[in-house]
Parts: structure tokens; sequence; C-alpha cells
């Protein structure tokens, strides 16, 4: 499941701030860029903006949002959140970008901590009849959880975990496994499941396709009050069709 804000369709301005960024060199050269997008992960947050190196970028940016990538000129920026249409800054954080990669700025933890991270994305394709996943744990009232991809017809009991304690703020990295169709699956960290278990949570079958890469955050059920988690999925690389 991936949430879109409303406010996204001003992200052409982010890609206005890239030919600034780019200084005084000819708009007739191929600047080097890299790519990076933005999500909000933070479950009580207001709608956020957000700055680099003190230009706006992004407006009103609410939980659940995974925006698009978007081109910017390689170099070291300071990226920094306020709540939204006031100069209160909420979180900040420095990251260097290099020409050809994939970066997500990432906006979690409860808003009284808000943190921002800058995260390395996998810009080229899982081996072949591989996916690679990669999950975040931004969940912050879930505690340590197992996660297992479960193909259709198949059952938790006797099941493997695909990724085992996984606790809040961890990033396991990108996991290859056989390209298919599964469903997510996450119950409590350490339990053997049984045919009768419960799991925290269950998500719909899906496809991943050979050489795709993803990333997996587990976030809080809304609103904040709720118990329970939820997952939404971003698209870091799509092998050609």
């Amino acid at each position: 499941m991936r949430f879109h804000s409303p406010q996204l369709a001003r992200l052409l301005t982010l890609a206005v701030l890239v030919a600034g960024l780019a200084g005084c060199q000819s708009i007739a050269g191929i600047q080097p860029v890299s790519q990076v997008r933005v999500i909000d992960a933070s479950p009580d947050a207001p709608a956020l903006d957000l700055y680099q190196n003190s230009a706006a970028g992004l407006y009103s940016v609410g939980f659940g949002t995974v925006s698009s990538y978007i081109p910017v000129a390689a170099g070291t920026y300071t990226h920094a959140v306020y709540t939204a249409g006031t100069q209160q800054q909420l979180a900040s954080v420095h990251g260097s970008f290099v020409a050809g990669n994939q970066y997500t700025v990432l906006a979690g933890n409860v808003a009284a901590n808000l943190q921002l991270t800058v995260l390395k994305d996998q810009s080229n394709p899982a081996p072949s009849g591989q996916v690679a996943l990669r999950f975040l744990d931004q969940a912050t009232r879930s505690g340590a959880v197992d996660i297992y991809l479960l193909a259709p017809g198949s059952t938790l009991a006797g099941a493997t975990p695909t990724v085992s304690g996984v606790s809040f703020g961890r990033n396991t990295g990108y996991i290859d496994a056989p390209s298919g169709t599964y469903s997510i699956v996450v119950v409590r960290a350490g339990m053997v499941p049984t045919n009768a278990t419960a799991p925290i949570y269950t998500g719909s079958q899906a496809f991943y396709a050979s050489g795709s890469v993803r990333t997996i955050l587990l976030i809080d059920q809304q609103p904040p009050t709720t118990p329970g988690l939820q997952i939404i999925s971003a698209d870091d690389y799509d092998a050609a069709s």
C-alpha cells in the first residue's frame, strides 16, 4: 500500500531547486545528479515542509507519504523539516549525494523526538529470478517482530521467517528472495507460529517481479492511539519490461 499527499504535485518545486543548486553552470550542460525521495513515517507529527539548504523543497508532507524520486544536483546538503506553514524546525540532517545514486530522506519517530535519516537506496536490479527487499521498522508501538513472506496456499505453521527480531529503528538492508507472489505476515518476535497464531499484520498477496527492488516500511496504525501496525511499500527499482 502506498499513500500520497495531495500536495505532492508541488514536487515540481524541488525540480526547480535543482537548477539553482547547480550554480552558474551552463543550462546547456548535463549536470551530474542523484535521485532523492522523501518518506514520512512519523505517526503523530504535523504535516511537514521540507527544506534543502534553506530552500523549500516539499510542502505539507503527511504521514505515510512516499514521494517520487526527484533529480538533485550531486553534493552535500542539510535537510530540515518544519511544521507546515511555519518556521518551527523539528529536525535536520546532513547528507552527501553521489551522482548516479538514489537516496531516501526518512522522517521517523514520534513528533517529540522526530528524526531525519538519509538512506542510500539500491539502484541496480536484484539478481535474475530474485527480488530485493529492505525492511525498515518505523512502528513505535509494536515491539520486536518476525516477518514472513507467505506464498499463496502456504501457512505460518512450520514457516521460516524472512527476518527475525526486527525492532523499532532497524534497517535490515536488502535481502534477496525468490521473485513471486507473497503476503507479508508479521508476528511477535520469537513466536513459534501455528495455524492458530493471530498475526499482528497480514498483508494482501502482492507480486514481486524478477529484478525488482522494494523498501517495505512498518509504520503505526492510525489514529496514533490505535494499537497495531500497517505496511507501506516504496519502489526502489523496477526492471524494464
